[in-house]
């Protein structure tokens, strides 16, 4: 009966905290598409005019070089569009629909690039198309946040090697120095090494990748950088598209060498956009948390301290009153002390910059693996298990909403 009482009185809290985290990452995020929209809208809209000046120019200098009516061209290039959505280029292209072009396009419906070069024009395949597009971007976010796993686990592990051998090269070791700041018993991995650990990861994909489309595609090597990150991103636009001509030197080989460029790309910036999302909900919280305290803080309102010694309250309204706000002023005095807060509260600023916090749920993993005590996740509650990123935020969510009330 306590332990019901006691999730009804904390469910509120943590709906609140959750509303407001949400409230404000939608507002930011309004303000990013509006700053956005601002900058690409001033990059290429001029851009945009020219182009549209130009083809109107080029098809009124055409059509009276041959001789043919505006109306009649206009015909011609709309059928030409029609027949574009099927696949049909001026410069001969490999075939959409034989199996390597099928298995390509499969590849890029799974895994949610989607660059568009190819699509299903029948009424049989946008319905197959439907439900195979369900189950296999599933499978594959799964894939995803499995990979993600395993790279905390092998980065943990490195990282716990690499402050083994940095504290043996500095002679700190046995049993007089467990107790200190610098020994393996206080060390946690930074979540910021994680982030910069993938982040060059990504970054050599891309070069190496760009450096072979580059010179398959003659593409230009910005270019061929800017396809893969709209391409590992999952972004894909379609304006470039990789291994669509009709034939390659070492075509075969260069074929299995986009795959594979593709899949760990795509494998490293999902784990890196992760990461990153983790370091965005921290600073959410720690933006909350500075709400929170500049409001219980107002000229107007009258905050006792911490240690003074005061009269009795009144009555038991008074003596609420005082208790919660000796509990808020407790939260926002003790934002120093990084050694006890747990991954998920709020953090300040000095300690966001210092890096003595852990974050979240990645932070979290990645101590435990460090110190060969990985979380169970055999164990199963109510059916949920672990997860990490955004896995985990839901398999933690369906966990708290499926206790006995």
């Amino acid at each position: 009966v306590v332990c019901r009482r006691a999730s009804c009185c904390c469910l509120p809290v943590h709906l609140n905290e959750d509303n407001a985290r949400f409230g404000l990452l939608a507002a930011l995020i309004l303000l990013y598409l509006l700053c956005g929209a601002l900058v690409f809208s001033a990059l290429e809209r001029p851009s945009e005019l020219q182009a549209h000046q130009q083809w109107q120019e080029q098809l009124d200098n055409f059509t009276q070089q041959h001789r043919l009516s505006l109306h009649s061209l206009q015909v011609l290039l709309r059928q030409y569009e029609e027949a574009f959505v099927t696949g049909i280029r001026v410069d001969p292209l490999r075939p959409r629909w034989d199996f390597s072009g099928a298995f390509y396009f499969v590849g890029t419906v799974i895994s949610t690039i989607g660059f568009g070069m190819t699509t299903p024009a029948t009424v049989g395949g946008k319905v197959f198309l439907i439900f195979y597009g369900l189950i296999g971007c599933a499978a594959t976010i799964l894939f995803f946040n499995l990979f993600l796993e395993r790279i905390i686990t092998m980065l943990a592990y490195i990282m716990r090697w690499c402050h083994e051998r940095q504290l043996r090269r500095a002679g700190v070791g046995g049993v007089e120095a467990r107790g200190e700041d610098d020994s393996l018993e206080g060390w946690k991995p930074s979540v910021y090494y994680v982030m910069l650990i993938l982040g060059i990861a990504a970054l050599l994909i891309a070069c190496c990748a760009s450096a072979l489309y580059s010179t398959m595609e003659e593409w230009d090597y910005f270019d061929a950088l800017y396809f893969c990150f709209v391409a590992f991103s999952t972004i894909g636009f379609g304006d470039l598209v990789s291994s669509q001509r009709e034939s390659y030197k070492a075509q075969e080989a260069y074929r299995v060498g986009n795959c594979l460029f593709i899949l760990m790309g795509v494998c490293c910036i999902y784990s890196l956009f992760n990461v990153i999302s983790i370091i965005i909900k921290q600073t959410l919280n720690w933006i909350l948390g500075r709400l929170d305290c500049s409001r219980m803080h107002h000229p107007r309102q009258r905050v006792q301290k911490r240690n003074a010694v005061h009269p009795a309250p009144a009555n038991e309204a008074a003596r609420k009153q005082r208790f919660t706000n000796a509990s808020v002023e407790t939260v926002c005095d003790s934002e120093t002390d990084a050694g006890r807060r747990l991954s998920g509260e709020m953090i300040s600023v000095n300690d966001f910059m210092a890096n003595k916090v852990s974050l979240a749920i990645l932070q979290k993993q990645l101590s435990e693996t460090a110190h060969g005590n990985p979380r169970q996740s055999h164990i199963r509650q109510n059916g949920f298990s672990g997860g990490v990123g955004a896995f985990a935020i839901m398999n933690n969510r369906l966990q708290e909403t499926s206790v006995d009330r």
